[in-house]
């Protein structure tokens, strides 16, 4: 057993909580330990993990009594969904509710929510440049987490409300740069001149680390995160610096976006057409000078390309 206060971290062998554990782990002070809740702690992660000095456990979200037993004895949680393993609302929401059911139940004293905004809030209903989901959503995987924050409010549940954004990592493995036709490197998105917010991976359990940190003083708040906010030619010139050869910004249409053979183009085209325009409402309230003062290691763009230049040239 230990006396430190112990910080229970779901998602722990994915990028958000695995970020948060290992900032817990090499925390100089050690002022917490680490309990790393997973749905298979026989994995080679979670196993990692347990190496490192973390606690692992067995909870699964889609099981209250699982995570209420996971949550016994901690004095705070970080807690994450993973919408795109299953593409439903009402899953996510299901495990929201459960999330915050067995918090309330182990009593918990300060709970991190990974959330999104909901975007009907800034999206007019009449606004028919973007589609309409069942349920009313514009872009599902935001409006379900911005809905569910109230689930933890009403649950009584102590929380602060982590906003994440657009991953830096993204670059690698869904927006990489490419040849096109005319052989010049280039990078597309639907954002026209607009900023889009970026971070890290890493540096979102790094802020919810900074958070935990401060005790209780940010239960309540919405907490905005961004690594730093560029354009499409801010991104792709400093890819071009990083990778010692022009990369160029070619924006694709909306209409191109929807027609991305992956699941869920339609729902990521409406994300984009929210970040760019609604950009007060996004990029607007998220300044990473202000992120930095909770996580003084935050990465902008450059820093984390030249961390991670070698997986762009494979």
């Amino acid at each position: 057993m230990t006396d430190k206060k112990i910080i229970a971290v779901v998602g722990a062998t994915g990028q958000q909580g695995g970020g948060l554990v290992r900032a817990i782990l090499e925390d100089p002070a050690q002022r917490f330990a680490v309990r790393a809740i997973t749905r298979r702690p026989g994995s080679d992660g979670a196993k990692a993990l347990a190496d490192l000095g973390a606690e692992v456990v067995a909870g699964d979200l889609d099981d209250v009594a699982s995570l209420t037993t996971a949550l016994q004895g901690a004095y705070g949680a970080f807690f994450v969904t993973a919408f795109w393993e299953y593409n439903s609302v009402e899953r996510e929401q299901a495990q929201a509710r459960a999330l915050a059911s067995a918090a309330k139940a182990a009593g918990l004293k300060h709970v991190i929510w990974s959330t999104l905004p909901d975007t009907r809030k800034h999206i007019p209903h009449d606004d028919d440049r973007v589609s309409t989901f069942p349920g009313g959503y514009r872009v599902p995987h935001f409006d379900s987490k911005g809905e569910a924050d109230a689930f933890f409010t009403d649950a009584g549940v102590p929380t602060t409300f982590l906003s994440t954004t657009f991953y830096f990592d993204a670059f690698i493995d869904f927006f990489r740069p490419a040849r096109d036709k005319d052989g010049t490197l280039a990078i597309h998105l639907p954002m026209g001149g607009h900023k889009l917010p970026g971070i890290a991976s890493e540096d979102i359990g790094r802020t919810a680390f900074g958070i935990f940190e401060r005790g209780t003083e940010l239960v309540g708040r919405t907490i905005n995160i961004s690594g730093e906010n560029l354009t499409g030619e801010e991104y792709a010139a400093a890819l071009g610096k990083a990778l010692g050869e022009t990369v160029v910004y070619r924006p694709m249409s909306l209409d191109e976006a929807r027609a991305q053979p992956f699941p869920g183009a339609d729902d990521l085209a409406n994300m984009f057409f929210f970040y760019a325009e609604h950009e007060d409402a996004f990029a607007g309230v998220r300044d990473p000078a202000e992120v930095r003062t909770l996580n003084p290691r935050l990465k902008d763009f450059a820093t984390w390309l030249a961390a991670n230049r070698e997986k762009f040239t494979d």
